[in-house]
């Protein structure tokens, strides 16, 4: 009699294939991007393209309280460039690629693949990561190598700025997924995604010294992650007297990280709520 060896049950979501779909999502998302022009310079080449022409259009100095030292304007500029970086890599980013595909059909064909939902989601975030990531070092080698930046040498700053750096690609990039629920046609993305953008970058204090926006709008902009990154980027870059001219005090890093996260389980709810595979859904 011979015995026969039942082949183990297929597991879609099994951890191991979880994760070997979600690296090979992401390889094959970050070759579509490199392959569109129009992405690339919008996350890349634009936001360069700002911390150039600021810093050399405002190429001056803040002056501080009596006694304490002048901050170069690129100093200044160049963590709120790296934040509107981050904002523009994740949530302007996905909000209208994954609008696109989703009017295009391509999210119900996958749908009746066997690529788990996880994972196509999981390349995404790891798109925005990359991404993101690449255009932080190259705004900071603009900034140190063109303008003079300086990095900080304290251990403590860099953890700050790999919290804020985090917490930043995750809430914007699940922010961005749960947007497009309010894009209504492909073509209209870049007209839904951009001006709310925009403004949350002149009401944040990414262009102008934050002491300069109007109280109003600073209420507003509070509400937002893109502020709090400025403000969690600004303080590993920029001395103390800068938060007492700014942020009415200091630099309150812990806030800044406890509404980062707050934004981080909130985007997540709201992608979740809000995020339709395919969008013939209520």
């Amino acid at each position: 009699m011979t015995a026969t060896i039942a082949n183990p049950p297929f597991r879609p979501n099994a951890p191991g294939r979880l994760v070997r779909l979600s690296f090979e999502r992401t390889r094959f998302e970050l070759q579509t991007f490199f392959r569109t022009p129009e992405q690339v310079f919008f996350t890349f080449l634009l936001p360069v393209l700002f911390v150039l022409i600021f810093s050399t259009i405002f190429s001056g100095a803040i002056d501080g309280p009596p006694g304490a030292e002048q901050v170069q304007f690129a100093q200044y500029f160049v963590p709120g460039m790296i934040a509107t970086g981050v904002v523009s890599a994740t949530f302007a980013s996905l909000a209208m690629t994954v609008a696109m595909e989703q009017h295009e059909g391509l999210l119900r064909r996958l749908s009746g693949t066997p690529l788990p939902r996880s994972a196509y989601f999981a390349g995404k975030v790891g798109l925005a990561l990359v991404t993101s990531f690449l255009d932080v070092v190259l705004i900071l080698a603009i900034g140190v190598i063109l303008y003079g930046v300086d990095l900080p040498t304290d251990p403590i700053k860099w953890l700050a700025f790999a919290g804020v750096f985090l917490l930043g690609v995750g809430s914007c990039s699940l922010l961005g997924l749960a947007y497009t629920r309010l894009i209504r046609t492909g073509s209209s993305a870049p007209a839904i995604v951009q001006p709310p953008y925009l403004v949350l970058q002149f009401i944040s204090g990414v262009f102008l010294q934050y002491n300069e926006v109007p109280s109003g709008l600073k209420a507003v902009a509070s509400i937002f992650p893109l502020k709090w990154m400025v403000q969690g980027f600004r303080y590993v870059f920029l001395p103390e007297w800068v938060a007492q001219d700014d942020y009415g005090g200091g630099w309150q890093v812990e806030q800044v990280f406890l509404v980062l996260l707050a934004w981080f389980v909130a985007s997540f709810l709201l992608a979740r709520f809000f995020f339709r595979w395919n969008r013939e859904q209520a």
